[in-house]
């Protein structure tokens, strides 16, 4: 019987098992780097171990310092969540050579499946269909997908359509894998643009049982990583599904595979399926699954751990349910990560958080935790079930929307949008489905903030009001102002004055001040009262109102001369890691032409040229560490 588990991984996913473990009465040991001393899991665990390292995320990869951990504590049994070394076979051996017991399937089944390579030689002998091209690939192939052989999460892959393309991105995925990896194998498959990424839910014990537990939609994704899954996957007729249901516990079977695991699969337009990858672990959208099932997937892990028995048949699924993944990161910039403090995550839920069929969050992540460029982007998930899948999106949509996210950017306007677009409410999913709406999920610009902006300023002068109010004058006088930037550049200002007949703002004609605190403010705008929440943290103020939110960015009334850049200058946008330089000093260069490349939270981002020009300087050399903010190269447009 286990008494006290050690969960080998951090944030939302040891967060979730942790609260697995308190309802069975298992105690809990959480380790940590440094950065990580006063997060959420160490915090809510009963024990937790620090462990020791340079690099912060590389001590989550020290096999030896988490057995050590865990013998330390006095856990006897490991559970890795996922990512990390989840999917490693050395870590589980050597879990299990320390005399403690492993939650996960056999270290023989994790390296069966551990390459793709090997993974798909061995469906293709068991008879699950996979994608394949030849040796050499050909015109007729095209369009290609260059994958990385080991790990996931949408490194080392890159899109061939014309061949001449295809060695710079042979070149460019071996060297994301070794970086991600330790490996460098890559392999080309055919690449279907509107293709499904749907994959079936494993659980098997070790008497025999292996149970297809339902399927989920995970088609929507950036950089092939997903950002908005289902269950169970819409529109599949009832033979299609139970085939499906049918490879995954081939698949399962033919590697002796004992725990949960996901087998996924692309399914093409025409209605034929391919064996993708099996995850030899917890999926990052596994909520879904135990939504519509009612199960508990990580109790069923520890029960087939402890050597029971699995029911001879899954439990019927109801409803849907749907996850969005909400991540620090700007998707009308390119995806680029977003860091530092985050003040305020909060949603109204009806249940409790990793629980709950209504509404539920799991977040790895709470206000005052600093969100940093060690680990990936994700704050929370986001899950929510109804009846139907149109009112589990709309509930899910709406959740967002009225969230009270105040910190770095996330990409919550966008996953609010797909939710409530006509294609995906159609269920017209694929693979591209971002990429075929861009325009209308980060292209759109975003909310005047004019009316956001006035109650900033409302909100600013309330605080600072004395015995008179801000603005107040007995005679005629210039109004009072502030400015502020917009989250799309755009500077406003916002000029006021507030006389015995009340507010007067330009360009605010019949607007009415009803109330005004340093945390609220209430107008009246054409005869309809709007409520707007103002937080402000130094310089960024976040406005949460009837609209939706806004950050604003509030200015100094005279800017800082040494602040101001040369013209030309190229800044980092984020903390990373330079990995790669694309051009040298004298160059010339074009609009959109790449320069260099910069890794933060686990994915590599392009830096390119704003402007066509001449690089008259470059500050950047594969390995430095650059910080927000530091001129990366100089660029001089043409006469």
């Amino acid at each position: 019987m286990i008494t006290s588990l050690l969960v080998a991984n951090r944030g939302e996913i040891a967060r979730r098992i942790f609260r697995t473990c308190r309802d069975l009465g298992i105690a809990t040991v959480a380790v940590y780097s440094d950065p990580d001393a006063g997060a959420p899991h160490v915090r809510e665990a009963d024990t937790a171990v620090r462990l020791p390292g340079a690099a912060p995320a590389d001590t989550y990869l020290r096999a030896d310092l988490l057995v050590a951990a865990a013998r330390a504590a006095g856990a006897d049994a490991v559970h890795p969540g996922y990512g990390f070394l989840s999917e490693n076979a050395d870590f589980a051996r050597a879990v299990e050579a320390a005399g403690l017991r492993w939650i996960g399937p056999p270290a023989a089944a994790i390296e069966a499946m551990g390459s793709k390579t090997e993974a798909k030689r061995l469906m293709a002998a068991a008879g699950v269909p996979v994608l394949s091209v030849g040796a050499e690939p050909t015109e007729a192939d095209l369009p290609l997908l260059v994958k990385a052989a080991a790990g996931g999460g949408g490194r080392g892959m890159r899109v061939v359509r014309d061949l001449a393309e295809l060695p710079q991105a042979l070149a460019a995925a071996r060297a994301e894998a070794l970086g991600a990896f330790g490996s460098d194998e890559v392999f080309c498959e055919p690449y279907l643009p509107a293709g499904r990424h749907v994959e079936v839910q494993l659980m098997a014990d070790a008497h025999g049982t292996v149970l297809a537990v339902g399927d989920r939609d995970c088609s929507l994704q950036r950089r092939h990583q997903k950002v908005i899954e289902e269950a169970p996957a819409p529109g599949l007729p009832d033979a299609l599904r139970a085939e499906l249901h049918a490879a995954a516990v081939s698949a399962a079977r033919a590697i002796g595979y004992v725990g949960a695991g996901t087998a996924e699969f692309l399914l093409a337009p025409d209605g034929r399926f391919f064996f993708l990858e099996m995850n030899t672990r917890l999926q990052v959208e596994h909520p879904v699954t135990e939504a519509v099932s009612g199960l508990d997937l990580v109790a069923l892990q520890l029960q087939v751990a402890e050597g029971g028995h699995l029911p001879a048949e899954p439990p019927a699924t109801t409803g849907c349910a749907i996850e969005a993944r909400l991540y620090a990161e700007d998707p009308r910039r390119d995806w680029q990560p977003a860091i530092g403090t985050l003040h305020r995550l909060e949603l109204t839920l009806p249940h409790q958080e990793f629980e709950g069929r209504g509404l539920r969050l799991d977040a790895g992540c709470g206000a005052g935790d600093e969100i940093t460029v060690h680990y990936d982007a994700m704050l929370a998930k986001v899950i929510a079930w109804a009846p139907t899948r149109v009112a589990a999106a709309r509930r899910l949509a709406d959740a967002l929307a009225r969230a009270r996210i105040h910190g770095p950017a996330t990409n919550r306007q966008l996953l609010v949008d797909a939710l409530r677009h006509p294609a995906f409410l159609a269920e017209r999913l694929h693979t591209g489905f971002l990429a075929e709406h861009a325009a209308d999920l980060t292209g759109k610009a975003p909310e005047a903030a004019g009316e956001a902006a006035l109650a900033a300023a409302l909100a600013d002068a309330a605080e600072r009001r004395t015995a008179l109010p801000s603005g107040w004058r007995n005679l005629p006088s210039q109004p009072q102002s502030k400015r502020y930037l917009a989250a799309d550049g755009e500077e406003v200002e916002v000029r006021y004055r507030i006389t015995r007949d009340g507010l007067r703002a330009e360009g605010h004609p019949g607007t009415v001040l009803l109330d005004s605190a340093p945390d609220r403010v209430t107008l009246l705008v054409d005869g309809v009262r709007r409520t707007h929440h103002v937080a402000r943290h130094d310089r960024q103020v976040y406005v949460d109102g009837p609209a939706g939110a806004t950050v604003l960015t509030a200015l100094d009334r005279f800017p800082d001369p040494a602040e101001q850049l040369a013209p030309g200058t190229l800044v980092a946008p984020m903390p990373g890691t330079v990995v790669r330089v694309a051009a040298k000093p004298g160059d010339t260069v074009t609009a959109g032409q790449p320069l260099l490349w910069l890794e933060a939270m686990k994915m590599e981002h392009r830096i390119t040229a704003p402007a066509d020009g001449l690089l008259t300087a470059l500050h950047a050399n594969p390995g430095d560490q650059v910080a927000p903010g530091t001129a990366l190269a100089v660029i001089t447009p043409h006469a």
